[in-house]
């Protein structure tokens, strides 16, 4: 029997831990690697989709520290700390970056506290707490005392959003926490789809998806461009996690139906 720490229901998977399993990692339980696996059997590229996703993280990543001098990010639903982490990638831009990451998971935060440690000249801190209190996140004192508020801010919502369904007003928490952020801040979001699935692909994912016992929501790419409305995107605008600005040429990428991930990154005029 795997020890479960205080706060965990070990009957209920998390996306974190499950995340963790796809990627894989260890910190997750039975019910995370079950779920997970439920997933996969009407989804069965879920863990390349995963990997895929990560990869653009780290490009997205290195394009705000070098290209576009953001030196300060929060990261919502940051899940279980792995090799190439936000701070990893910013610092080694810019040592003097500072992060906050969010998450939900009492795993991820034992973790976070113990390996999401910064270099001497900047700074992170971890606020437990969920993307749909946005007013938490903003108010928490974590987050003055680590992010300077005048200055411009990335916010990373990397394969979260499509854990929000549609009654808990998915594009109101994003506006809610881009309103909150100053002129020349970004925001860079990922989110599973369905557009390169059939109809009959389509639907036993959704079955799967409800039986992992996670909500889940695939949308659209006019769905998930919503989330950027009012926003500068920046190029190549929304497209596939595989083919933005990649690092390695078409024929060593995955297909983009195989990971069926989109992904923008928008400034903030």
């Amino acid at each position: 029997m795997e020890p479960v720490p205080p706060g965990i229901d070990p009957t209920k998977a998390h996306p974190s831990r499950r995340y963790n399993y796809w990627l894989g990692g260890k910190d997750n339980f039975a019910v995370d690697r079950e779920s997970a696996d439920m997933v996969a059997s009407g989804f069965p590229t879920v863990a390349l989709a995963a990997r895929e996703n990560r990869r653009f993280m780290a490009r997205a990543v290195r394009y705000l520290a070098r290209d576009a001098g953001i030196s300060q990010f929060l990261d919502i639903g940051t899940g279980l700390p792995s090799a190439g982490n936000v701070h990893e990638v910013a610092q080694s831009i810019d040592p003097a970056s500072r992060i906050v990451y969010v998450d939900n998971d009492p795993v991820v935060l034992v973790h976070a506290r113990a390996l999401l440690t910064s270099a001497p000249e900047g700074r992170t801190a971890y606020i437990d707490a969920d993307l749909r209190d946005p007013e938490k996140i903003l108010a928490a004192p974590e987050l003055a005392a680590t992010l300077d508020p005048s200055r411009p801010v990335a916010l990373m919502l990397v394969a979260i959003m499509h854990f929000i369904t549609d009654d808990e007003d998915p594009y109101g928490l994003v506006a809610r926490l881009v309103d909150a952020l100053p002129a020349g801040s970004h925001v860079v979001i990922t989110h599973a789809t369905g557009d390169y699935l059939t109809s009959e692909q389509h639907a036993e994912a959704d079955e799967t998806n409800r039986l992992s016992g996670v909500p889940f929501r695939l949308r659209t790419r006019e769905e998930f461009a919503r989330f950027f409305d009012g926003l500068d995107l920046v190029d190549p605008g929304v497209t596939s996690v595989v083919d933005w600005r990649p690092d390695l040429p078409p024929e060593n990428r995955p297909r983009v139906e195989d990971v069926s991930m989109y992904c923008g990154a928008a400034r903030i005029a």
